[in-house]
């Protein structure tokens, strides 16, 4: 390697993580054939870190924006909003079925999943969330809360656990309407999930996890029930355990800089987004040692772009966002600055 090269992978180099996502837009490698069903999640990660690297310039936003509307389960000219479905979007070609005569899709696989991703692309690219039947969305989303406040991700039935709530919490958000939940019963829910060491666990008695907790804070956050900074404010709330969850966040960081989502596991390049968002939402990001947290994400950095989980290891879209993300929490220069609550860049967040 020379001097050059060795000096280009001592920073984040922007330029050639812009050509690495840029070819995984116009071609995703054979081993992602078998995550076809995710397919609109994938384009999450594509035009998210597009967005953040300061280069979306280089895609077609409009038709960006009609593929992903393409998605979209439609209910025809009748709508029964207590018919148990959701009239979400769904995540592949593979999971959606044609309309029959009256334009109503039958096989209504909407996930709640694939429909933030679909309203997050679609709030990057810029599109007018007026021509969205946000009502409808909305609404039917009722179908898919459950008794004790958590969220089913499909009305066909499936787990039950904090990814969806933060999901639902983050539809309801963009969408500037919150018919669809009952955010009493969601905050019940989300404390339930705080274990006993501060962290969050997926489910109530679960152990506490990175990504977990990310959802419980940044659903919380959506929903108004914690403000930006809290951790500044002279009068904490008594809604969470706030110092115990900072005592649990704190001792994530690993000797080696990065992030680890449990305790006794390694540092992994996507917890620099799940715990470092955790800590700008509650205003705890002067804890962090930025300069060892800088080099365990270098050091994740491929040659020719994108980010592994682990130093060493081939790049992955996954990881390459959440890599993306982090240095934008750590703001690089040259990047967007990150809406921690919602995963994407502030000017998408804010609709500018």
């Amino acid at each position: 390697m020379s001097s050059s090269e060795a000096s280009s992978m001592e920073t984040m180099n922007k330029d050639l993580h812009v050509t690495f996502i840029e070819m995984m837009y116009h071609l995703l490698p054979n081993p992602y054939e078998s995550q076809e069903i995710n397919h609109l999640t994938l384009a999450y990660f594509v035009v998210s870190s597009l967005d953040i690297l300061n280069a979306l310039q280089k895609v077609d936003k409009e038709a960006i924006a009609n593929w992903v509307l393409s998605f979209q389960v439609r209910h025809g000219t009748t709508f029964d909003p207590n018919n148990g479905q959701f009239y979400g979007f769904h995540g592949s070609r593979s999971s959606q079925f044609p309309p029959d005569e009256n334009g109503v899709f039958c096989h209504n696989n909407s996930h709640l999943a694939s429909t933030y991703c679909a309203l997050s692309i679609l709030k990057i690219v810029g599109y007018d969330f007026s021509n969205l039947d946000s009502e409808s969305m909305s609404t039917s989303m009722r179908n898919l809360q459950q008794p004790d406040g958590s969220f089913m991700p499909i009305h066909t039935g499936g787990e039950t656990d904090l990814r969806f709530v933060y999901c639902a919490a983050a539809i309801c958000f963009m969408l500037g309407n919150w018919n669809g939940v009952d955010k009493e019963k969601v905050k019940d829910y989300i404390l339930k999930c705080q274990s006993y060491d501060g962290g969050f666990g997926l489910v109530p008695g679960a152990e506490s996890h990175g990504g977990a907790t990310y959802c419980a804070i940044a659903s919380l956050r959506l929903m108004g029930f914690i403000e930006d900074n809290v951790l500044s404010s002279c009068n904490l709330s008594s809604l969470i355990d706030f110092p115990l969850l900072l005592d649990w966040i704190l001792q994530r960081q690993g000797t080696d800089g990065g992030f680890q989502g449990r305790p006794n596991k390694s540092s992994d390049t996507c917890y620099a987004f799940w715990i470092g968002a955790v800590l700008r939402i509650l205003g705890g990001c002067n804890f962090v040692d930025n300069k060892a947290l800088r080099g365990f994400l270098v050091s994740c950095q491929y040659k020719y772009g994108g980010f592994s989980k682990f130093p060493g290891e081939f790049p992955d879209l996954y990881h390459s966002y959440y890599g993306y993300a982090a240095f934008s929490l750590l703001e690089e220069s040259g990047l967007k600055s990150l809406c921690s609550k919602l995963g994407i860049s502030d000017i998408a967040a804010i609709g500018v």
